[in-house]
């Protein structure tokens, strides 16, 4: 039996903010033949997108897991999370995705000691097949958050930074939690957005304007961007590639 023919062809997604979207994701999607159906979190039914038996990804958003009151959506959003990880079915977190997993596996997800913005390294654990592992070459991601998480039991630690240890983690086979956007690369249009309206984001994220939060890695004239040759920001694009390849493969069961 072909069981890839059989495998639901649509991706969920769910969004807690317009435009911040699967990013370079979608184009690997679409090129694999899926198509990817977006909920907005706070105002459509996400009954759908969390009973879904194929994978639904968990995006970010400048809100706080813990900010319940704030957003009473959150408590329905948690509640069905809960019984989808449950259930064991794929599904990746994105930033405030990734704390909405650790929360609803028990752990406890607060604010930071120190913001994380802009781009930067991962130290990998060195795990045998680990899916991340086309970041191990220095490849850069970006951080843009002021929140982390606690490990939740039973789940393996795969990425750290300088500084926050819990980066990522997986749960058995279909769990997948990333605090960093790797969603997006240097010349992404996610990328450019937060550049144009940071400032509006750090105030509805209740994040002290700092210029110190903004790291010269962060700005579009970035020395970041202009160290790298013509060759070399290829050659990004093609590790971004074949990371949001592995992600993609490593959440579908039939790959297995």
């Amino acid at each position: 039996m072909n069981t890839t023919n059989a495998f639901p062809k649509t991706i969920y997604a769910i969004q807690h903010l317009a435009f911040e979207d699967l990013g370079s994701l979608e184009d690997v999607f679409y090129q694999l033949g899926f198509r990817v159906r977006y909920f907005e979190a706070g105002v459509d039914d996400l009954t759908p997108a969390f009973t879904h038996d194929g994978l639904t990804i968990i995006l970010g958003g400048p809100i706080g897991v813990y900010e319940t009151e704030d957003y009473p959506f959150l408590k329905d959003e948690i509640a069905l999370l809960k019984q989808r990880l449950a259930a064991d079915k794929p599904t990746l977190g994105i930033c405030l995705g990734a704390q909405l997993i650790a929360h609803a596996l028990g752990a406890k997800v607060y604010a930071g000691h120190q913001k994380e913005i802009g781009w930067g390294a991962l130290s990998l654990s060195l795990r045998p097949n680990q899916v991340l592992s086309p970041l191990l070459n220095n490849v850069h991601v970006l951080h843009w958050h002021g929140d982390t998480f606690d490990l939740p039991e039973n789940a393996v630690l795969l990425a750290s930074s300088e500084i926050y240890t819990n980066q990522a983690f997986e749960v058995g086979n279909n769990i997948l939690a990333l605090q960093f956007h790797i969603e997006t690369s240097v010349h992404d249009k996610f990328h450019r957005t937060l550049i144009l309206s940071g400032f509006c984001l750090l105030k509805i994220a209740k994040i002290s304007l700092n210029s110190s939060f903004f790291p010269n890695q962060l700005n579009a004239e970035s020395p970041f961007e202009h160290s790298l040759n013509h060759s070399e920001i290829n050659s990004l694009r093609v590790v971004h590639a074949s990371l949001f390849l592995s992600l993609f493969l490593i959440m579908l069961p039939f790959t297995r």
